[in-house]
């Protein structure tokens, strides 16, 4: 009788669901969060690599923008989603390193709640300031600073954004006392320094290019190790005297915690070998973006030390979300 229940047994067993590892990854669209509004650089980055990646796998990778808290409510939506490869999103800086210096409760871990992919890129940020102060320098901008304490302002992209910590950090090395104007998003804080409403903002190099180049706003600074190649002419804050104003914002591929460790894999080798294409460093390149993808042990080493080094800043600079 044994064996009678056995044919019955097998076709129950090939009835259950496939477990998530053992499917045919990816068989299905990948949803791709990008925690900040259309047309900034986080969702240009984005949508680079789900073009790039899509073509790759076979299926389609669609953008979702899910704005809100300086990046932090589109990360916590991706720590939340199903661990099943299907849901990966963009971090920034911002998001996994600096919100965490500042804010006392965090919605999720990037170290614990999110699994970190690959640093993608590195986008520097750019110091600018309007025409209308008619400065050239970095040094000419913080002896007026100095001269004047609390009378220029500087933009953000929103309180704890890293064009904020940028402008922090910069008041605390240079010792001077500028006023922060936060706005929700890049283009209205661009806008307005344009309009001479704003004096000054850093901001990802991307962003205030095309202002730069068309003579609206001046570069006086990048806040990386080296010049970028698209503004050969715009010094480091290091070649002006201001090596401690390091400010390279950068952002990671980030995935639930829990996923299937061959969908993992098949994920990161996927994304990197996006990212290592001539396609994608040619059409960030003309950015000055930065293609970095590195492993996960790198990036999760990174994230771990670019929190040590902002949580300092903030407790160095006494600085708050406002």
């Amino acid at each position: 009788m044994k064996d009678v229940f056995k044919p019955l047994l097998a076709a129950a067993l090939l009835a259950l669901p496939v477990p998530a590892s053992a499917q045919n990854y990816p068989s299905r669209t990948i949803k791709f969060v990008v925690p900040f509004p259309a047309g900034g650089p986080a969702d240009t980055i984005g949508r680079v690599i789900a073009e790039k990646l899509g073509g790759q796998i076979g299926q389609p990778v669609v953008i979702e923008n899910r704005a809100g808290a300086g990046g932090v409510t589109g990360v916590a939506a991706v720590a939340k989603a199903d661990p099943d490869g299907y849901t990966i999103g963009i971090g920034s800086a911002g998001a996994l390193a600096i919100n965490v210096a500042l804010q006392e409760k965090m919605p999720y871990d990037p170290l614990k709640d999110l699994t970190l992919i690959t640093q993608a890129v590195s986008a520097p940020e750019l110091f600018v300031v309007s025409p209308t102060l008619k400065l050239n320098t970095l040094k000419e901008f913080v002896d007026r600073a100095k001269a004047e304490p609390g009378k220029l302002n500087f933009a953000s992209t929103g309180a704890g954004s890293m064009p904020h910590l940028a402008g922090e950090l910069l008041k605390l090395k240079a010792q001077i006392d500028l006023v922060h104007v936060p706005y929700a998003g890049a283009a209205p804080a661009v806008n307005d320094l344009v309009a001479g409403h704003i004096n000054a903002m850093f901001a990802d190099v991307p962003v205030l290019l095309g202002a730069v180049q068309s003579g609206k706003l001046k570069a006086l600074a990048v806040g990386s190790k080296s010049r970028v190649s698209v503004l050969p002419d715009v010094p480091t804050t290091a070649e002006v005297g201001l090596p401690e104003v390091e400010a390279d914002n950068w952002y990671g591929i980030v995935a639930p915690v829990r996923l299937p460790a061959d969908v993992e894999k098949k994920l990161q080798e996927q994304i990197l070998m996006a990212l290592r294409s001539e396609d994608v460093k040619g059409r960030l390149g003309k950015q000055g973006i930065g293609v970095v993808a590195n492993s996960t042990e790198d990036f999760r080493k990174y994230v771990a030390a670019e929190t040590a080094r902002w949580t300092q800043i903030v407790k160095d600079g006494n600085i708050r979300m406002k």
